[in-house]
Formats: structure tokens, C-alpha cells, sequence
């Protein structure tokens, strides 16, 4: 099942409509109707709206399969699943299969190029980030880093923050948390 049609079918199993949601989430109502019909792919920042708004996690939007236990994903795999954005990344959600995990562990790739970085994010939660590849500055709150590979920021993610690459490229993993909550009514 796609992430439109799995947040329209727990949406309406909750009877709840667009409108309720979409005002939860702080968003449009036609922006949450263009994801549940599978015309734009949202920022996880979104994604991890939407999923507390019906009371579940991102891991469970994204995939059907549950799984317990370890989880192993290669580089490959990881790599050639990456989901493509409308705000100039990329991601790949690792572990999507373990739904009652307590992280949110995803790579993103983001590119010079295409990165809108005039976009800012926020979301319940806490947020891990360590660089692999490139450079890029990160701005949290009113603090802006740069950072390279190596180098990483531990926040709590509903303070605003953005990210502006330096190379053309850049690779990071991200950590978020969700805390487990019953849908926001």
C-alpha cells in the first residue's frame, strides 16, 4: 500500500476528515488531499505530523510489514530506495519494518542544486544528525553550524531549523524521535 493510501485508510478508520487533520498538522487541507492522492511526497517533518495526528509513527506509514528483532539493511538497499522530495532531498527510512521502535533512523541525501533551503522545519520530538559526505550549514533555532563529515547536532526538533549545503552533495543520518501518543483530536 502506498503512504496516500495508508493515511486516508487510518484517517477514515478513525472517522476523521481532511479538514480535522490537516488543521491538527497545521497545514492546508488541499496539501493533505495532494499526498493522500499520491501527488506530492511530503518532508518528513510532515510525515511525522500527520503520523501523530493519527496516533501512530512514520515507520507505519511508510510500510505494512512488521517485523521484530534486528533488522539488517545494506548499503545498497539503502541507497536505491531513496524516496525523492519536493523540498530537494531525498530519504531512505531504515528499520520501516520494526513498528513499535523508539527511533526514527533515516539517511537523506540532499543536493546543492535542488534544495530549497529557504524551508524550515519543526516537529514534536528530539533530532540526532551526523554527516557522512559534504558540508553543509545547519541552522537551529538562531544558531547556524557548519558542519562536515564527522561532525554532528542533537536538538529538540520543534525548534525551527534548516539546512543550507555548501558541497553539491551531502549524506547524513538522522535520528529522530516520536513519542508514542494517541491521535491528536
Amino acid at each position: 500500500m502506498d503512504l496516500g493510501n495508508k493515511i486516508k485508510k487510518l484517517r477514515k478508520e478513525q472517522n476523521r476528515n481532511l479538514a480535522e487533520i490537516a488543521d491538527i498538522c497545521g497545514f492546508s487541507k488541499s496539501l493533505l488531499s495532494k499526498i493522500e492522492n499520491g501527488k506530492t511526497m511530503p518532508p518528513i517533518s510532515t510525515l511525522v505530523k500527520i503520523a501523530d495526528a493519527l496516533g501512530t509513527k512514520v515507520s507505519i506509514l511508510l510500510d505494512d510489514q512488521q517485523q521484530s528483532g534486528t533488522i539488517h539493511t545494506t548499503r545498497q538497499t539503502s541507497e536505491s530506495k531513496l524516496v525523492k522530495t519536493e523540498k530537494g532531498y531525498s530519504f531512505f527510512a531504515f528499520a520501516v519494518e520494526r513498528a513499535e521502535k523508539l527511533m526514527q533512523p533515516f539517511l537523506f541525501v540532499s543536493r546543492k542544486e535542488e534544495s530549497d533551503n529557504r524551508h524550515t522545519f519543526s516537529h514534536n520530538g528530539e533530532e540526532f544528525i551526523f554527516i557522512l559526505e559534504g558540508q553543509m550549514k545547519y541552522k537551529v533555532g538562531n544558531v547556524e553550524y557548519t558542519l562536515g563529515p564527522g561532525d554532528s547536532l542533537y536538538f529538540d526538533s520543534i525548534e525551527k531549523h534548516m539546512l543550507s549545503p555548501i558541497t553539491d552533495e551531502i549524506k547524513y543520518v538522522a535520528v529522530f524521535t516520536q513519542s508514542k501518543q494517541e491521535p491528536a483530536k
